[in-house]
């Protein structure tokens, strides 16, 4: 290919661009294994793989992240949902329901790079995303990389920093790179932000602002355990926790081909025409002060294709946009205060219309067509 590479995909002898006349200019190693964007056009000429190799994947990682959060397999898949469509997740929900322990699992399972930020009132937008230093030995800047330079990235209680620090994740979430001193630096790929809040407590929170909250592709709530489910955690953790002894069960070299592969999955106009009918209905809705945007139709067009094919289909149905639309739509909507102080909640709006916008007819019976 000509001059060698490093990691990002720069050349080996390049320089960074500087800020100052009086910055020298030092190159930037980033220590992710993985390829960045940089490299995206090579990795998307990959040949996808195929939509059997995507459920095997999503089988085996399931089937090892279940060890640890035993119960939770449709959690485990909406994870990997959101992984193979190249979103981010916001998972909601009391203490210790396992939000972090599901995160670790996944990064372990799939062998990709992971790093935690526990957010605090005090943490800086340089501590998520890196920061400029001066080395004495070469009398000149380098940049540090932040915790933001993997491919997964847990920010745990993402409610509890300040809005500056939030906003640093909007960039990196949005078009998977950074901005720091004026240069801006790709970031590996896949990249994923799995984010937690506690939805309990409010004193010394700041709630993540529309625009934020639009970036993430799904919301979940892991829920408390069932009675047996419980139990069988109880003794998983007899001697020693789990999550000790997982291990790497698939090659994450293989991501970026898997998610190629499930962008072939095909969505005839039918059931695209429900999709779109049940996005513009939110607009409608009486009781909704914001409906879903034109982004959540794309995001729920690429949830519903990874569900098709972690269940093995070529195609999608109007079941997989069923299955993902309260993730994926809940959040992105704001409901009338008055509605709310009802009772009535985002979700239960988009269950009331799944329940009343007719379903294509022959919608499932159609692998034929979906697959031209």
């Amino acid at each position: 290919m000509g001059s060698e590479t490093n990691v990002v995909g720069l050349p080996a002898d390049s320089t960074m661009a500087s800020v100052g006349s009086d910055r020298r200019r030092v190159p930037f190693q980033n220590p992710v294994r993985c390829s960045s964007r940089i490299q995206g056009d090579l990795v998307n000429q990959r040949k996808p793989e195929s939509i059997e190799t995507v459920q095997a994947f999503c089988a085996t990682v399931a089937d090892n992240v279940e060890r640890v959060l035993v119960g939770k397999r449709p959690i485990i898949e909406q994870v990997l949902v959101a992984l193979l469509a190249g979103g981010h997740v916001l998972v909601e929900d009391a203490p210790g329901m396992g939000k972090t322990m599901l995160a670790r699992s996944i990064a372990i399972s799939t062998g990709l790079d992971f790093k935690r930020v526990q957010c605090t009132p005090d943490l800086l937008p340089t501590d998520v995303t890196g920061v400029s230093v001066f080395n004495q030995g070469t009398g000149g800047f380098e940049f540090r990389p932040g915790p933001v330079f993997s491919n997964v990235l847990l920010a745990d209680e993402i409610n509890r920093t300040t809005p500056r620090t939030q906003s640093a994740l909007l960039e990196a979430m949005g078009e998977s790179q950074v901005t720091v001193d004026g240069q801006t630096r790709p970031l590996p790929a896949p990249f994923m932000v799995i984010a937690t809040q506690n939805p309990i407590e409010f004193e010394g929170t700041f709630p993540l602002p529309e625009a934020q909250l639009d970036r993430f592709l799904l919301r979940l709530r892991i829920g408390y355990p069932s009675l047996a489910d419980e139990d069988a955690m109880i003794q998983n953790q007899r001697r020693v926790h789990p999550i000790d002894a997982l291990e790497q069960v698939v090659d994450s070299d293989r991501i970026p081909a898997l998610q190629q592969g499930v962008r072939q999955v095909a969505m005839v106009e039918g059931v695209r025409h429900y999709l779109l009918r049940l996005t513009r209905a939110t607009r409608e809705h009486p009781s909704l002060a914001l409906g879903a945007s034109p982004r959540a139709s794309v995001a729920l067009f690429r949830a519903a294709q990874a569900r098709a094919a972690l269940s093995g289909r070529t195609f999608t149905t109007p079941d997989d946009i069923k299955r993902e639309a309260t993730a994926c739509l809940g959040h992105r909507m704001l409901v009338e205060p008055a509605r709310e102080m009802g009772g009535i909640t985002a979700e239960s709006i988009v269950m009331e219309l799944l329940g009343e916008i007719p379903v294509p007819p022959n919608s499932s019976d159609r692998q034929e067509e979906a697959g031209e």
